[in-house]
């Protein structure tokens, strides 16, 4: 049948031009590159050399999950947020087109590559949206630059995956590590990943599941670094009062990784800033099963975030 994401990734690409936005590779510091998506408007230039100007509506940035890179866990958001705000969909390390010659691979890591890329993009102010490990790297963003992150939307997340947590999912879902279920190497793990993140996974054919295989698992020995960085001792968790931000959670009502029982523990943790709203019918990738309940949800928490911004 041939590669379909041969096809399917210059179609969405293609897509997610036309509604506004444009990908930029940006030199972090020297060995590090970051592949972001960006509003066309703010990128000019000037001497022959590529400008980046502030953003001309407020901000939101997406933060992806484990399983796709940027564009691909967000493709259905961007087109709906595009059009009454400035969106930026990064990859991160070791995802899409990011890459570091450096050995760090914490989520710390991660929230400092991002913090910069924005930085050099002239952006000052955001409302962070992040699903399953974006919201990992969104939680320390959050809290290691107060003054970036207006405020917070998190899905199907943590704001510190303990070695607890992960030994009660390890239990349930039948796993030695995470990398067992997030780093497949044949079409049945790659199934089982997607039945694992969705309420009820759609079928599709072999061919489609061998394609993902093949374009989205590059760089695979420093993914599993990254997942093995992850998972930290329960004496090592930070506080969960030290979010200076509104958050907002927006979770899947079937998620089979963080159910919501952990959530609602999670809200009562986090405190009276907090709020928890979820979906029916949707798993851990709520944002790809539900899309359109999703976009409802999250438009109408921005346009209570984002009137000061």
């Amino acid at each position: 049948m041939g590669n379909v994401f041969v096809v399917l990734t210059p179609l969405i690409h293609g897509i997610v031009k036309l509604a506004g936005l444009t990908p930029q590779t940006i030199e972090i510091e020297p060995g590090t590159l970051m592949n972001i998506w960006v509003p066309k408007e703010i990128v000019t230039k000037y001497d022959g050399k590529i400008v980046y100007v502030p953003p001309t509506k407020p901000a939101v940035l997406l933060l992806h999950s484990f399983a796709m890179d940027g564009i691909f866990t967000w493709f259905s958001q961007v087109l709906a947020l595009t059009r009454e705000y400035s969106v930026y969909v990064p990859d991160f390390l070791f995802f899409g087109g990011s890459i570091t010659d450096k050995n760090e691979r914490s989520a710390s890591f991660q929230a400092e590559f991002v913090a910069k890329g924005l930085k050099k993009l002239r952006v000052e102010k955001v409302t962070l949206v992040g699903l399953s490990y974006g919201g990992m790297v969104g939680f320390k963003i959050a809290q290691l630059y107060p003054n970036l992150v207006n405020s917070v939307v998190m899905s199907a997340t943590v704001t510190e995956l303990t070695k607890s947590i992960s030994l009660d999912s390890y239990k349930r879902l039948g796993l030695s590590s995470w990398s067992d279920l997030l780093m497949p190497t044949t079409v049945e793990g790659l199934k089982r990943m997607f039945s694992v993140g969705f309420h009820k996974l759609p079928w599709l054919p072999d061919f489609f599941y061998r394609n993902i295989l093949e374009t989205m698992f590059s760089n695979r020995k420093e993914r599993n670094e990254l997942l093995d960085c992850l998972v930290v001792p329960d004496t090592d968790v930070t506080s969960d009062t030290d979010y200076s931000q509104g958050i907002h959670m927006l979770w899947g009502d079937d998620d089979k990784i963080f159910d919501l029982d952990l959530a609602n523990t999670m809200k009562i943790r986090l405190g009276e800033k907090t709020t928890l709203d979820w979906i029916k019918d949707a798993g851990h990738l709520v944002p790809l099963e539900k899309p359109f309940t999703y976009n409802k949800r999250l438009k109408s928490i921005l346009e209570c975030v984002t009137k000061d911004q």
